[in-house]
């Protein structure tokens, strides 16, 4: 990794500043030609013109060195300041892989700072996840990530399972010993209070994974119970078709918008109902599936008719879900005679209004559900690798808490060591090169 990688590090579009990137052992001679500038003090920003191959000047930048190993990367990095568009800055990163550079990978410039030691595996998902963030709370919990507080927790974690196995690994050598006579039980004690802690850990980050994702939202309802009016208000356009035609809407239609912190995405579900017609059978299926990807369901039933038997579809979808998801039960068209028998949906404490009146109620409800996923000041797991790797542990402990009560600790040092690896991969694994590059490759262009 001793090649010089350059990439545009800012989004593409029109703006006023783009950024080309540069690391590697070649940047300050780079920079010196395209400049024509001989010397770059680190961390000062210079105004430089930047000419082509042919001597002609291509913009006029703010130029910035960072000197290894004060740097991201831990390696030499020149970074140019351009005006924004993607002229410029294709033009100078042409330039500087005429002089040698190579377009780098994505999330190569992170993967480097990973193999030179500037930052763990927790640290890098907290800047991948963050670049992305869905909402204010999420953007805290990454930049406090970035900052090591997921790597701190993990090797406490991990020190904690060390000495645990030092405490077998000493009764296996001095078995002929006097040992106290309570260490197994010792044993016990504290590995079954460190379970807990980390089955606490996973249950919250579970709970919480809209925080990091975004949260998706299905609204849900037989036709014609105001679906679309409603997801029309919410995105304050007519994005879906509203008409008095059952199965109109034979499809699930998805868009973003930002309810408070958090941005959303909102899914307008197909009317559930029985159906001969192929295509909205189809689009039937796939609102069922939505309600079941979903972490906020949001069930719609119309005051202005008596309950039938499609409504009592949807009350058992909201029965068969109800302990896994959050749901919000709106009787619409408040505007209209009331026909609605209220003791079907009483116990949900429904919202009555009219959708095409006002939403506002709706949008509070929506707030404080997903406001109230980020109470827990408990450690939080921000990728599925992660909750994988805390699974994977939590079952060797399982694994090893059971020879220990026969005292058969070499089975039972063997399951904790399986537990430690499993809890040292989410900072930093060694051994495995192929499950880096699949990380590090989700990562953007320059980052």
């Amino acid at each position: 990794m001793n090649d010089t990688i350059a990439a545009v590090a800012t989004a593409h579009g029109i703006g006023s500043i783009a950024i080309v990137r540069l690391s590697g052992s070649d940047v300050l001679s780079i920079a010196r030609k395209l400049t024509k500038r001989d010397t770059f003090t680190p961390r000062h920003a210079y105004l430089t013109p930047l000419y082509d191959l042919n001597n002609e000047l291509i913009d006029e930048t703010i130029t910035l060195y960072f000197k290894a190993p004060y740097s991201f990367t831990a390696e030499d990095i020149i970074e140019f300041q351009c005006h924004g568009g993607q002229i410029v800055a294709e033009e100078i990163l042409k330039v500087v892989m005429q002089e040698g550079a190579r377009l780098a990978e994505p999330g190569e410039f992170s993967k480097r700072a990973f193999f030179n030691g500037r930052i763990d595996l927790t640290e890098a998902e907290a800047i991948a996840q963050l670049i992305e963030a869905k909402s204010e709370d999420a953007a805290k919990i990454l930049a406090k990530q970035m900052k090591g507080s997921l790597k701190e927790y993990v090797e406490d974690v991990r020190d904690q399972l060390l000495e645990i196995l030092a405490y077998s690994e000493v009764t296996i050598d001095y078995a002929e010993e006097d040992l106290p006579e309570d260490l197994v039980d010792q044993i016990i004690s504290r590995l079954q209070i460190l379970h807990q802690n980390l089955s606490k850990t996973l249950r919250a980050s579970e709970a919480r994974r809209g925080l990091m994702q975004g949260f998706k939202v299905a609204i849900i309802g037989k036709p014609n119970v105001g679906k679309s009016s409603l997801l029309n208000m919410l995105l304050n356009y007519n994005r879906a078709i509203v008409s008095a035609i059952a199965g109109t809407t034979r499809d699930t239609i998805e868009e973003q918008i930002k309810i408070g912190t958090h941005l959303i995405r909102i899914i307008d579900t197909a009317g559930i109902r029985e159906s001969g017609d192929e295509i909205e059978r189809i689009g039937i299926e796939r609102s069922i599936e939505a309600v079941e990807e979903s972490d906020i369901v949001i069930a719609l039933f119309d005051g202005s008719r008596e309950a039938d038997s499609e409504d009592d579809a949807i009350l058992e979808l909201i029965k068969r879900h109800e302990n896994d998801r959050s749901f919000i039960v709106v009787l619409n068209k408040n505007d209209l005679s009331s026909c609605f028998d209220l003791s079907l949906i009483e116990q949900y404490l429904p919202l009555k209004m009219s959708c095409k009146v006002e939403t506002g109620t709706l949008i509070e409800k929506l707030k404080i559900l997903m406001d109230s996923q980020n109470i827990s000041d408990e450690m939080m797991l921000i990728s599925l690798r992660q909750i994988e790797a805390v699974k994977e542990s939590l079952e060797h402990i399982d694994d090893a808490l059971y020879p220990l009560e026969d005292q058969e600790l070499e089975i039972f040092s063997f399951h904790l060591n399986r537990a430690i690896l499993a809890m040292a991969s989410i900072t930093r694994p060694f051994d495995n090169d192929e499950m880096l590059d699949k990380m590090f490759s989700n990562f953007c262009l320059g980052k």
